[in-house]
């Protein structure tokens, strides 16, 4: 993975502490620990990690843990011997052998099995492995970078996962910030997708978004956190006339009434609960759904006091989503709650 400065952008205090704290670590030889949620950009913060440590000029190699098979996986990492297992017809070398002098990004450690664990733990105290069916000790100088979206301190505790190697990894913790934290950079991030992806497209120019557009953006959770919204804004560009600014903000590509559904007997949401959601055929898909779709926005705001904000968020919507619903529908014109939303009702009539 070639580091590009360029990728990791925002200017939002959080986000800056959190480069500040990867260039104050990088400057050691010590193993350290990526936490952050799906999307949040681990592979570039180890990625800049490695090219501003005293390591930068060696070799920087990443191995997603998750990725494969148990037995696999450590034989990616410490190699094999030929005939060291079915199939295994000549010597591997594995990520940590090859990764001499430099960096190795274990992406997804909270996944690898215990002997996997005990063999990185190893090589962590004494920089001492041996291959797959070989009983040669080879030594590794290798700075280990590791990362992970799980709670590995809940693991350890219920014996999911090494304490011992969780000491060792953790000599420092970074967690990053998830983009809900760092909304200001979301104008930052956002124009930056979309002029790449016009560029890709051999547009001119790029028009920027409309304001309703980037509220959008703004009123969105982002479980996805960076990739979520770059693929967001890359697939509104495409989307969108390219003598326009963006307008239109699909944040699900899922979303259509014909959209497969497993049959479920009993849903709860909430104290929102469906126990017939099989239905009886034929039926008309889209008044279905309607029909479900008003019962769940009607049972939203009378269990929140007809606040639209809060109704929103017990949905999972964002606000402007939510009164798109109610406009689409038009609920919600008998009983408005006498504050933030009644006022906003009141001034925009």
């Amino acid at each position: 993975m070639a580091y590009d400065a360029d990728e990791l952008i925002g200017e939002s205090a959080v986000f800056l502490q959190t480069l500040d704290d990867v260039d104050a670590v990088a400057k050691l030889h010590k193993p350290v620990l990526l936490v952050g949620e799906r999307g949040t950009g681990k592979e570039l913060l180890a990625s800049r990690l490695h090219y501003r440590s005293p390591r930068w000029d060696s070799v920087f190699l990443q191995m997603n843990c998750a990725a494969i098979s148990d037995d696999l996986l450590e034989s990616e990492l410490f190699g094999h011997e030929a005939g060291a297992f079915t199939g295994a017809a000549k010597r591997h070398v594995g990520r940590f052998e090859r990764a001499h002098t430099g960096t190795l990004f274990l992406d997804e450690v909270a996944t690898t099995a215990t002997r996997v664990q005990e063999k990185i733990l190893r090589l962590i105290e004494y920089g001492q492995f041996e291959r797959l069916g070989g009983n040669e000790t080879l030594v590794a100088d290798v700075r280990i970078v590791a990362a992970t979206n799980q709670d590995l301190i809940a693991l350890a505790e219920t014996n999911r996962f090494r304490i011992d190697l969780l000491d060792r990894l953790a000599f420092d913790v970074i967690t990053i910030p998830p983009l809900r934290e760092r909304t200001d950079d979301i104008p930052l991030l956002a124009e930056f997708f979309a002029i790449n992806m016009a560029t890709e497209l051999e547009r001119e120019f790029f028009h920027g978004f409309t304001d309703e557009a980037m509220r959008e953006l703004f009123d969105h959770s982002w479980p996805g956190n960076v990739r979520e919204l770059k693929n967001v804004v890359e697939r509104a560009v495409y989307r969108n006339d390219e003598n326009e600014p963006i307008s239109q903000i699909v944040l699900d590509p899922f979303e259509s009434p014909f959209r497969p559904q497993e049959p479920v007997a009993a849903s709860v949401t909430g104290n929102l609960v469906s126990t017939d959601l099989i239905p009886r055929f034929p039926v008309d898909l889209r008044d279905e759904i309607e029909q479900i779709e008003i019962r769940w926005i009607n049972n939203a705001l009378e269990a929140n006091r007809y606040n639209q904000r809060s109704a929103a968020e017990a949905l999972g919507l964002s606000y402007h989503q939510f009164r798109h619903y109610l406009r689409k529908y038009e609920l919600g014109s008998e009983k408005k709650d006498n504050r933030e939303d009644g006022v906003e009702e009141q001034a925009a009539s």
